[in-house]
């Protein structure tokens, strides 16, 4: 979620977002440049999941990304 979306800020976005429902435990991650003191606390208590500051590296995304999606891969097999 980008906290400085032009329309409604990603804050806001994330509480209405809660508010639907079926989706008020879907991971909302803030991806912002914001990264002063406070600002992961005002996303968390927005109601996103988690905070990342731009820029980020590659593996941080992944990190965030893995603790938050349950995925499995499929079962490979040699048939189409």
């Amino acid at each position: 979620m980008d906290c400085r979306l032009p329309v409604m800020d990603g804050y806001e976005a994330t509480r209405k977002i809660r508010q639907l429902s079926g989706l008020e435990r879907i991971p909302i991650i803030a991806l912002t440049a914001n990264a002063l003191q406070g600002d992961r606390d005002a996303c968390l208590q927005a109601g996103m999941d988690d905070y990342l500051p731009k820029p980020f590296k590659h593996a941080d995304l992944q990190q965030v990304l893995q603790r938050w999606l349950s995925f499995q891969a499929p079962a490979t097999s040699d048939k189409c």
